[in-house]
């Protein structure tokens, strides 16, 4: 039996590699990537890798085996995420394997904004699979934030158009633990973790934590949907893709990421990181 994490280069996919590297031998752990150079240091320590271009469903064979557990880690290329999640699904069920993981999206089927419609078809396609599965409903990064610093320290100022509204926000990394635990436990079959941070935010309460730890005035500046959106294209933003963006303020505003059930430290058994943490870790660089 292999553990296979798919996406293991991204940001989060090398998060979840190498939690599992403290708990399973090496060579255990199988990592699908698409620039096996890109991997080259996790191929030296053991780890296997597994070429595959979502794209073409015919590099995924021989990716799964029975009996292995998979982590899917949901693409990045928004719009083409349903079809190479299925690729994955239909590899995975034609190799029989033990479970199917999926970073899906905080709330699953309730989540009413744009960024969650294909985590909800691949829900689907997985449910209809008949694979076990386990669905790990990943709430907002720390670093969606954290790491788009320059601008705010720039222009003294946290602009967005959620108004009020707060984030039950974590770590990266505490949400790769996560993955960790349950690719390496036992009994997470059929399970939904809803997983966000213990504690939710308000942007004005983040510019303030910025004030605080830069020594520089920070302030909020809610400002209406159709603003927002001509400052992300003006930005150099592509008008899709700041859309997508405005429609999550939208639902920050209507407390869709505020959500705070605990899941998520209890699968990691410790607090999870405070949105404090990461913005000193950022400012440290």
């Amino acid at each position: 039996m292999s553990i296979v994490v798919t996406g293991a280069t991204g940001h989060l996919g090398r998060l979840v590699v190498e939690g599992l590297l403290e708990k399973v031998p090496a060579d255990q752990v199988v990592a699908v990537v698409r620039d096996a150079g890109k991997a080259a240091d996790l191929a030296e320590r053991g780890v296997r890798l597994h070429v595959a271009d979502y794209h073409r469903p015919e590099t995924l064979q021989g990716a799964f085996a029975a009996g292995d557990k998979v982590l899917l880690i949901s693409g990045s290329e928004v719009g083409q995420r349903v079809p190479q999640h299925q690729a994955v699904i239909d590899a995975a069920k034609a190799a029989g394997v033990a479970l199917l993981a999926y970073t899906s999206v905080l709330g699953g089927p309730a989540a009413d904004f744009t960024l969650a419609d294909e985590h909800k078809a691949t829900e689907r396609a997985i449910e209809a699979s008949g694979l076990p599965y386990v669905l790990l409903r990943n709430g907002w990064y720390h670093e969606n934030y954290t790491e788009q610093l320059a601008p705010v320290l720039e222009h003294g100022a946290v602009v967005g158009s959620a108004g009020g509204g707060r984030v039950a926000s974590a770590a990266r990394a505490d949400y790769a633990a996560a993955a960790v635990e349950v690719l390496t436990g036992e009994g997470h079959e059929g399970k939904v973790y809803e997983l966000s941070g213990d504690t939710a935010w308000s942007f004005e309460e983040y510019a303030a934590e910025l004030t605080k730890q830069t020594g520089r005035e920070i302030a909020y500046g809610p400002v209406p949907a159709e603003t927002h959106k001509a400052i992300l294209t003006g930005a150099g933003l592509p008008e899709p893709f700041a859309e997508i963006l405005v429609d999550v303020d939208a639902a920050i505003a209507r407390g869709r990421l505020a959500a705070t059930p605990g899941d998520l430290s209890r699968l990691i058994g410790r607090p999870t990181t405070p949105i404090a943490d990461s913005i000193a870790a950022a400012l440290k660089g």
